[in-house]
């Protein structure tokens, strides 16, 4: 498995975007922000806060909510 890299928010949410993420227009308000990917029937929605740096656990967090390997998610980077 590939070491994860530091990344800001805006990445990690241009990632999910290449994913098919959009941006749910009623949830993410604030310093947080709501994408969600609907597929086969099942949404998935994923909360990433606003920060220049996400701590790892919180970068782990958001890969595992979106569904995503950690392999597809660096290749999206």
């Amino acid at each position: 498995m590939s070491k994860l890299p530091g990344l800001s928010s805006a990445q990690a949410v241009r990632a999910l975007r290449k994913a098919g993420f959009v941006y749910a227009p009623k949830r993410g308000k604030g310093s947080h922000v709501a994408l969600y990917r609907t597929i086969a029937g099942k949404t998935r929605l994923v909360i990433v806060p606003k920060r220049k740096d996400l701590p790892l656990g919180t970068l782990r967090a958001i890969i595992e909510q979106s569904g995503l390997t950690q392999a597809e998610f660096l290749d999206l980077l």
